[in-house]
C-alpha cells in the first residue's frame, strides 16, 4: 500500500484534561494544517473507541500515527480508564502499522518492551517517545517542533538520519529525553535503540 506523508492523530486523555482544554492533538492538528497537512483527529473515550480509530488510520492511508494520551511503563489509559497493556496494544497496532512510524506523546511507554512488541511484528519504521513524565506544556511545543522542522524539510516524507538529527535537536533545545526505535536488519531484534537528550 502506497501511504501518505500525513498525520493520524488519536488522543485519549484525563477527564480534568478535558476539562481545562489541554487537548495536545488538536494543537498539533492546527500547526499541522499551517504546513498544508490534512491531519485527522480523533478523540476517543474507550478501548472500543481507540481500537476503531487505530482501523481508520489503516484504512486512511496516512504514514504518520500519532496517538496523545496517558500512560506508564506498562501500557495507555483511555479517559475512562480502560488500561491497554502493551499485548493488547500491539494486537491492536501491529496489523496497521507496516511502513508507518508511531509517534507515542505519552509518559513512559516508549521503552524496550514496547519496540519489541511493535516493531518486529509490524514492521514499522520507528516508535517514538519520551522516556519519563513531560507535562502538556512541554509536550505540546516538544511535538509541534518536531512535526514543523520535519515538513518544513522535507514535505513529502521523513527519512531515519534527519528525524533522530531532528529529534535530537528538539530534545536539546526543551531539555526532555526521548527514545527512538528505528527498524533495522540487525541486531537481530530488529530495531535499533537511540537514546535522544541524554
Amino acid at each position: 500500500m502506497n501511504t501518505k506523508p500525513e498525520v493520524f492523530i488519536i488522543e485519549s486523555l484525563e477527564p480534568d484534561d478535558e476539562g481545562n482544554g489541554r487537548f495536545e492533538g488538536s494543537i498539533i492538528s492546527k500547526l499541522l494544517k499551517l504546513h498544508g497537512k490534512t491531519p485527522i483527529y480523533r478523540y476517543v473515550r474507550t478501548r472500543r473507541q481507540f481500537h476503531e480509530a487505530v482501523r481508520q488510520f489503516g484504512k486512511s492511508g496516512y504514514r504518520y500515527l500519532h496517538i496523545s494520551a496517558h500512560g506508564n511503563e506498562n501500557g495507555m489509559c483511555t479517559t475512562n480508564q480502560d488500561e491497554i497493556n502493551f499485548d493488547k496494544l500491539a494486537a491492536i497496532l501491529n496489523p496497521h502499522l507496516k511502513d508507518r512510524r508511531l509517534f507515542l506523546s505519552a509518559c513512559s511507554m516508549v521503552h524496550e518492551d514496547l519496540a519489541r512488541a511493535i516493531i518486529p511484528h509490524s514492521d514499522c519504521y520507528s516508535v517514538v517517545g519520551p522516556i519519563k513524565g513531560i507535562n502538556f506544556s512541554e509536550a505540546a511545543v516538544v511535538w509541534v517542533s518536531i512535526y514543523h522542522l520535519m515538513f518544513a524539510e522535507n514535505s513529502r516524507k521523513m527519512v531515519h538520519g534527519t528525524l533522530k538529527k531532528r529529534l535530537l535537536g528538539v530534545c536539546k533545545l526543551f531539555d526532555v529525553k526521548f527514545n527512538y526505535y528505528s527498524r533495522a536488519k540487525k541486531p537481530r531484534c530488529g530495531y535499533t535503540k537511540y537514546l535522544l537528550g541524554v
